[in-house]
């Protein structure tokens, strides 16, 4: 019987997504941008001690290469030859801090998750040595001395890991954020693995200096998430109003660089995960939806999921998560949807910040990712916010950027980026349901609920003591 003749589409192009949930592979036809197949794999987290999260290298990689054996056995069923992917992209929880044997690809410690706490002491004892400490960092990186970024995760861990120190002293130890692992690990590892990274995660380390896009000899010297970023174009734009300056994009070595502000909610799909792993009032993260429909309100009930302390444009570590405005009526259904509302609360406070240091207010949201497929949800998120939210049908648009970074490269060029090139994007809208005065009323008394949040830690728990 002759073979079945394999469907021709073209170049495709793959991409890897590893978040801090999650890892994924999702295929492209780099023509119609159509998303041929994926798969994800749920990453576990760990939590030491409080306020501590890790998360084992060795399963990301592993959850990688799962994904794309998966994906590829999917293409195969669809009979599409998986010889056509001409290109990989990575996109990756940015900040999370990886140190390993480039003798053995043997990680020496645990991966230190961006929401990880334990360097807050760290940061104190930072911005007392550090000349003009906040300004200074700030001038050069975009950031403020945070727990946040990787450079201080990195020093916790030369000054209280042996098996780090002894690398360092033997000149065997390798440093990087997660695409760093990724691309050393999937190029070779210890047999000529490729360490590098890109100027928007190197800019996330706090050791990147944003404009002459170089490591900053002074500042190496001290050695699931939800994002929002306005692209500011080839200006840096420092934040007045608690926002990070980053590098959008560079695509290509001799092209010019993007800037963006951005802002970032601690904790979206994670308040999600809590209620399901921690409190048990849902089985599976698709629940809450339902939950939030049977009441259609939170019934005065507000939650800040400040697990880690608050992100922009607070930058408040002693902040803790709390639930108020509880009365004996309220059940898990209201606390499931103040757990939504939470998000788009937060959501609000950034594009405020953003709006007012834009001085354009934006007119609509775009929005992408796993969330966007509740409903509720996005209907919530366009009565806080008062304008329209616009979700693509194909929400995946950060593994599709990905990967068409990753077709349009020097030396792979099948995926054009020319506007007139681009497909067309089906999206759908979602309009504020609810008047300007209760949209306000809601917001401020999240607002209140954010004050009451602030404060709770007064001394940070011991960073050491690790072997």
């Amino acid at each position: 019987m002759a073979a079945t003749k394999k469907a021709v589409l073209g170049p495709l192009v793959g991409a890897v997504d590893q978040g801090t949930s999650s890892t994924r592979f999702l295929v492209f036809n780099s023509k119609t941008a159509e998303l041929l197949s994926h798969h994800q794999v749920e990453i576990k987290q760990e939590f030491p001690r409080e306020g501590w999260v890790e998360q084992d290298p060795k399963e990301i990689l592993h959850s990688v290469y799962e994904c794309i054996e998966k994906t590829c056995e999917k293409l195969g069923q669809l009979n599409i030859d998986i010889s056509n992917i001409k290109a990989i992209g990575v996109s990756n929880q940015r900040e999370t801090t990886v140190v390993w044997d480039k003798l053995t690809g043997e990680p020496l410690y645990n991966a230190v998750v961006w929401l990880d706490l334990r360097t807050q002491s760290t940061v104190e004892s930072l911005s007392k040595r550090i000349p003009g400490n906040n300004n200074f960092v700030k001038s050069k990186t975009g950031l403020p001395l945070s727990t946040y970024f990787s450079a201080v995760k990195l020093r916790w861990l030369l000054d209280n890991v042996r098996k780090v120190q002894k690398a360092v002293e033997e000149d065997r130890a390798l440093f990087g954020t997660v695409d760093s692992w990724l691309i050393w690990s999937l190029t070779g590892g210890a047999s000529g693995g490729v360490h590098c990274t890109d100027v928007t995660n190197a800019s996330r380390t706090m050791l990147f200096n944003i404009h002459s896009l170089e490591w900053d000899k002074e500042l190496c010297e001290y050695g699931t998430g939800c994002f929002l970023l306005c692209n500011t174009g080839r200006k840096c734009v420092f934040s007045e109003h608690g926002l990070l300056t980053t590098v959008a994009y560079k695509l290509g070595r001799d092209k010019p660089v993007y800037y963006a502000l951005e802002g970032s909610v601690a904790i979206a799909g994670a308040v999600i995960r809590w209620l399901r792993d921690n409190l048990g009032i849902i089985k599976t993260s698709e629940e809450i939806e339902k939950l939030a429909k049977e009441v259609g309100t939170s019934y005065g009930c507000y939650f800040v999921p400040a697990f880690s302390g608050l992100y922009a444009p607070y930058w408040e570590p002693s902040a803790r998560g709390i639930i108020c405005g509880l009365t004996q009526f309220t059940n898990k259904c209201h606390i499931a949807f103040a757990a939504l509302e939470a998000v788009c609360f937060q959501t609000r406070e950034i594009l405020d910040a953003m709006n007012r240091d834009c001085g354009i207010p934006l007119s609509h949201l775009q929005v992408d990712g796993g969330m966007t497929n509740n409903k509720i949800l996005m209907q919530l998120q366009a009565d806080i916010l008062y304008i329209p939210v616009v979700k693509p049908s194909m929400p995946e648009t950060t593994a599709l950027g990905a990967a068409m970074a990753a077709g349009a490269a020097e030396g792979v060029g099948v995926w054009s980026l020319e506007p007139e090139d681009l497909s067309a994007v089906t999206m759908e809208r979602f309009e504020p349901q609810i008047n300007a005065e209760e949209s306000e009323i809601r917001y401020s008394t999240w607002k209140k609920a954010v004050m009451k949040s602030m404060g709770w830690v007064t001394t940070q728990s011991s960073e050491s003591g690790m072997p």
